[in-house]
């Protein structure tokens, strides 16, 4: 991962920060091919069917592989000081823990018992409509999407892409750029951002344009568990 100090600005000015190469192609595609087996996963979801886009993608079972575990335990705890600083700039209450087990058991004693982590496939046509994801009272201010295909070679197309929402102002959009194996760090709901009369909250969303040919295969590390 590039200096943390470099993802906290890039955080604080945008609200996503990329980490380029964090998985190799090796590592990817070991990756895209755990998506066929559905003894790995809770749940499948056709985003048609919810109205959520067009695509599939599949929630990890715990137990998750070791894999997925190290990244959600590692990164977490690069991120955490971004996330309590956050939280004192918004004023808030939360403190969030040092290690990512004690996250998760705060998740835990809450009812937020099933693992988020999940890989998502997206063939022509599809996209994924702008959204957040929150599954519980208890919520991680940052998530990590790693693109595991190949950008003009495996799909084109398919960009992930973010809106900012001001009080008061238009949205605006932001494209990501993303190489196989490169991870955004991304704001799950708000941040703070600095304005004339203090710091106030900035709505973020995100998604993915449609694919215009290919096959497009992403992880998606989230840090707090679903209800």
């Amino acid at each position: 991962m590039v200096p943390t100090d470099r993802i906290d600005a890039a955080l604080d000015a945008e609200g996503w920060a990329l980490s380029p190469g964090l998985l190799s192609a090796d590592e990817c595609a070991e990756m895209i091919a755990i998506y066929a087996d559905d003894a790995r996963f809770r749940k499948r979801i056709v985003m048609e069917q919810h109205g959520y886009g067009q695509g599939t993608y599949a929630y990890f079972s715990y137990p998750l592989p070791p894999s997925i575990v190290a990244l959600r335990a590692s990164l977490y705890e690069r991120l955490v000081p971004i996330a309590n600083r956050w939280s004192g700039l918004l004023r808030s209450d939360t403190v969030y823990p040092p290690t990512h087990e004690a996250f998760l058991a705060q998740c835990h004693a809450a009812g937020q018992l099933r693992p988020t982590p999940l890989l998502l496939r997206y063939v022509e046509g599809d996209y994924n409509r702008l959204h957040q994801d929150v599954y519980g009272e208890h919520l991680f201010p940052l998530q990590v999407v790693i693109l595991l295909s190949r950008p003009g070679v495996d799909f084109t197309g398919g960009e992930l892409v973010m809106t900012e929402q001001r009080a008061r102002m238009q949205s605006r959009p932001m494209v990501l750029p993303l190489s196989q194996g490169d991870a955004a760090i991304i704001c799950v709901k708000q941040r703070p951002a600095q304005g004339k009369r203090g710091v106030h909250r900035v709505q973020l969303r995100h998604g993915v344009s449609a694919l215009r040919s290919g096959e497009r295969h992403t992880l998606g590390i989230i840090f707090h568990d679903a209800t």
